[in-house]
């Protein structure tokens, strides 16, 4: 009988380890106060005291990419969903008041490619490094039979720390104002949509995009989700900011209220600034204005709970950010958009 190796049933060790040697530098890079050890061990530490923390909460999240994973496949774009990952738990930690401390991905395939697994996780660490937050491991999965040819999935993990009563939502008040962060277009929800509308217009994702001049849509819509964690504890160091929302799958109706306390909401008042690939989703798929608000952030990428309006604005605008005021909280539950139609005209 002739022997059989791991390889043979689809699995190369060898690419798993050149993999590993690949991307110790970018983990290296990421390195910040409070990690212990590097890549290799059977778990990361972190010493929570060295990170500067005297009384800390740790605060943890979980997420993926969703189909945008197969946008990236299809596209052979893979530098991007890295970052993607990252801000889809990182953001998701800030709007507690937690700094992200570290994170851990999850990376799943069929068959290893070290050049594209290496652009992948290379992604994954500039993620890290706008988030100030240190990759200090992950799992790496060749799984043949599980995968398509060239189909890969990724999930992300992430731990924060915010000391004992700095958590948010905080204080939150009718008439507070309601700020918003801009978007950077569609970020990493709604693509099993806006892959209908581009399937249902026929275009490939190499034709020239209808929103973006001089851009193939693939590119267009590859660009990565921001990542708003130094803005964002920016103006929570500054005592500025009572609550935040990372608007995700959900939308402004899904995630507002999440950070609002139970009995209230939000008047939001139309338009604000769109970026052209909302209203081309809309226009060219028929998609109604409630389905565009309820599936995919419009242009708001985190919207922030404030008292003081002027003075957080100057502190985004000292951070990088263009802040616009989007609405006010109010002592009625629900999220009310005046002029709702205008949202995509």
């Amino acid at each position: 009988m002739t022997s059989v190796t791991y390889r043979d049933a689809g699995v190369d060790i060898e690419a798993g380890d050149a993999l590993v040697e690949a991307i110790k530098p970018l983990a290296k890079a990421t390195s910040r106060a409070g990690v212990l050890g590097g890549l290799g061990g059977f778990g990361a530490l972190f010493d929570l005291k060295a990170a500067g923390y005297a009384d800390p909460i740790l605060v943890s999240t979980t997420d993926g990419v969703g189909t945008k994973l197969k946008l990236a496949i299809e596209t052979g774009i893979h530098d991007f969903v890295g970052i993607d990952l990252v801000a889809m738990c990182v953001n998701d930690l800030v709007v507690q008041g937690a700094a992200p401390l570290f994170f851990l991905d999850y990376f799943a395939t069929g068959a290893l490619d070290v050049g594209a697994a290496t652009r992948i996780i290379a992604g994954i660490a500039e993620g890290c490094r706008q988030a100030d937050c240190a990759l200090v491991g992950g799992e790496t999965a060749e799984m043949p039979g599980m995968y398509a040819h060239g189909d890969y999935d990724l999930a992300g993990f992430s731990v924060g720390a915010a000391e004992r009563g700095e958590l948010l939502p905080a204080n939150v008040a009718a008439g507070d104002t309601i700020l918003a962060l801009p978007s950077a277009g569609v970020h990493s929800n709604g693509f099993s949509l806006v892959r209908r509308v581009v399937a249902n217009v026929g275009l490939n994702w190499s034709d020239p995009a209808p929103f973006a001049a001089g851009a193939a849509l693939g590119t267009a819509l590859m660009t990565p989700t921001r990542i708003y964690v130094r803005s964002v504890l920016a103006l929570h160091k500054a005592r500025l900011l009572k609550a935040a929302a990372h608007i995700t799958g959900g939308g402004l109706p899904g995630n507002l209220p999440r950070a609002l306390p139970p009995g209230m909401g939000a008047k939001l008042t139309a338009p604000w600034p769109v970026p052209p690939v909302f209203s081309w989703l809309a226009k060219a798929g028929n998609v109604t204005t409630s389905e565009m608000l309820r599936v995919f952030n419009c242009g708001v990428g985190m919207a922030l709970v404030v008292s003081d309006a002027d003075a957080a604005i100057a502190v985004l605008r000292l951070a990088g950010e263009n802040p616009f005021i989007l609405g006010v909280v109010t002592d009625e539950p629900g999220i009310r958009i005046d002029n709702e139609e205008s949202v995509f005209a």
